[in-house]
């Protein structure tokens, strides 16, 4: 009798088991055959990881676009400051950016090729927050595909021309020799802004903005312009103004 019962005990447990193995393949099949469909459609291939594999190598190859704002706002800059050269800024601005990352790479901010005070402690900053963390960073065959302005926004006594550049490196990070983060064989591509600043020095004179014309007396309401609007005399300005490159960092992180 209890032969009996074990017996139908087994039929019982292998008539509820049998059903919920079947769904379980079943449905395995089923979301398999989706995400091939998915692949297909997706990247051409039934595999998922090498669909993703391959976007990410598409990926690596192609520059990133730029927010192209030059013909618009180099006019404007211009009318404003009829000193400013975009070409000799565009190259200024690429040259720093290379050497900040490679500045980064040497735990080195005096590298950078230009003489900013506010970029060197940027840069100095990052390198003692990853000396700290006993972290490395590394740019590798550092690469600029383009460069444009990006904007251009003024205000009282200080006007910022916004640099966008897409960059192309080999970059990881890494602590105690093993990889945080990035790649040693996959290129990275992404955008930088440059910022470009024109500042007027309150230590020099009172007032931030403008000077009157010594001839006619007319305001001078235009940063950068030296000829006076109404008489055409020239006009020295009273306060000392510089263009200075004053902070870098990647566009979807904020950081150098």
């Amino acid at each position: 009798m209890t032969g009996c019962f074990g017996a139908l005990t087994a039929v019982s447990v292998g008539a509820l088991v049998f059903p919920a193995l079947l769904v379980i393949v079943v449905g395995a099949f089923v979301i398999r055959n989706r995400i091939r469909r998915l692949s297909r459609s997706l990247f051409g291939t039934d595999s998922l990881t090498e669909g993703l594999s391959r976007q990410a190598d598409e990926a690596a190859e192609t520059p990133r676009s730029v927010t192209g704002m030059t013909r618009l706002m180099e006019p404007q800059i211009v009318r404003d400051f009829p000193e400013f050269v975009w070409e000799e800024f565009r190259h200024r601005a690429e040259n720093a950016l290379i050497s900040a990352l490679a500045a980064v790479t040497a735990e080195d901010a005096g590298l950078v090729s230009e003489n900013s005070k506010e970029l060197r402690q940027q840069l100095d900053n990052r390198i003692r927050g990853n000396q700290a963390a006993g972290v490395f960073e590394r740019f590798d065959s550092v690469r600029i595909h383009q460069t444009e302005i990006a904007d251009y926004r003024k205000g009282k006594g200080r006007c910022v021309v916004t640099i966008q550049s897409a960059v192309e490196y080999y970059y990881c990070r890494m602590k105690d020799g093993q990889v945080l983060s990035g790649s040693r064989e996959r290129r990275r591509q992404t955008r930088y802004n440059t910022e470009l600043v024109y500042i007027q020095d309150a230590e020099a004179a009172g007032s931030a903005v403008g000077t009157a014309c010594p001839y006619c007396g007319a305001p001078v309401r235009t940063l950068g312009r030296f000829v006076c609007e109404y008489c055409g005399a020239e006009v020295v300005p009273v306060n000392r103004k510089v263009w200075s490159f004053q902070r870098i960092y990647e566009v979807d992180c904020r950081r150098v």
